[in-house]
């Protein structure tokens, strides 16, 4: 069911197909080799890390486990299935592989992970590489911003999606760009990692989620008003229904992100008033910092450090 040649009709939808139904092209069993590996390493990194002495959340493990649940979900699940016949399960794999994994996997912190983990050469290695100028155009959160945003224009509103599903080997090197180019979104922006070239303020965080919801919401809406299928393989009905679910999903997701975002916020600010709380009782004298502004202007000066 990997292409769309000689396949026969769209499959009942039913506990069945939707259970059982997964995937078992190369591709799909690559990704679920991959995956295990990846959850196997983190949970025993984990263990490392308590067994040293030092704290690592269960809910981080949770996350990251999730996140790659999702993974696995629309790549090898009856989603993948599903989405060569339907637009809507096509949405639900794209939601699943931009919106729910990576900020699931961010939230995993799993970058601190392996530099607790890893050897003194290897540290040093991937801190240069995350330090680089290289990884640091790639991962600044303007050009970012625009790559999350626009690839999706680009793929649903042209005959980017069509082509792609009639090659699938196409479809798998995008889904696995979506996630990619998903990540770098998501990980400054509820990621704890504390490792990133471009760190954003919280004001900067919600600004970039604000203007989003306008830019997702067009897309959803130009979908389901558009007066032809978003490719061959799907209806028009099934067009309209995945740019409703979309649009729904896009700004449902939008108000989610919010929580983490302040979660962290708030925490900021208390380990930043024990620091200063601490300094006082150690008779320090502090003064003020420097003015810097509010608002919009400061927090593009704040990802500029």
């Amino acid at each position: 069911m990997r292409g769309m040649s000689g396949m026969g009709a769209e499959p009942v939808v039913n506990v069945h197909h939707v259970l059982f139904d997964w995937q078992s092209s190369p591709f799909s069993l690559a990704v679920a080799v991959v995956l295990v590996l990846v959850l196997a390493w983190y949970v025993r990194a984990s263990f490392a890390v308590v067994a040293r002495g030092r704290r690592w959340h269960v809910r981080r493990l949770l996350s990251f486990a999730l996140g790659l649940a999702a993974v696995e979900v629309a790549l090898g699940s009856s989603v993948a299935m599903y989405a060569n016949y339907t637009f809507v399960a096509h949405v639900f794999q794209h939601l699943l592989l931009m919106i729910i994994a990576p900020p699931l996997l961010a939230m995993g912190a799993p970058m601190t992970l392996i530099l607790q983990t890893v050897s003194r050469p290897m540290k040093r290695r991937i801190l240069a590489c995350l330090h680089s100028r290289p990884f640091g155009v790639l991962s600044h959160p303007i050009p970012v911003f625009f790559l999350y945003y626009l690839s999706m224009y680009a793929f649903f509103l042209s005959g980017a999606l069509g082509y792609s599903m009639e090659h699938m080997w196409l479809m798998d090197v995008i889904n696995v760009g979506f996630l990619g180019g998903a990540t770098l979104f998501w990980w400054p922006m509820v990621g704890l990692d504390p490792i990133m070239q471009w760190k954003m303020s919280p004001g900067f965080k919600l600004l970039n989620l604000m203007i989003g919801v306008p830019v997702e919401s067009f897309l959803g809406i130009a979908l389901l008003m558009s007066a032809k299928p978003a490719a061959s393989m799907y209806t028009l009905a099934s067009t309209h229904t995945g740019g409703g679910v979309l649009w729904a999903a896009t700004e449902v997701a939008t108000l989610v992100a919010l929580a983490p975002i302040f979660v962290q916020w708030t925490k900021a600010d208390a380990r930043e008033g024990k620091r200063i709380d601490a300094r006082l009782d150690a008779g320090e004298t502090i003064t003020a910092p420097a003015m810097e502004g509010h608002g919009l202007a400061a927090s593009f000066r704040a990802i500029r450090r």
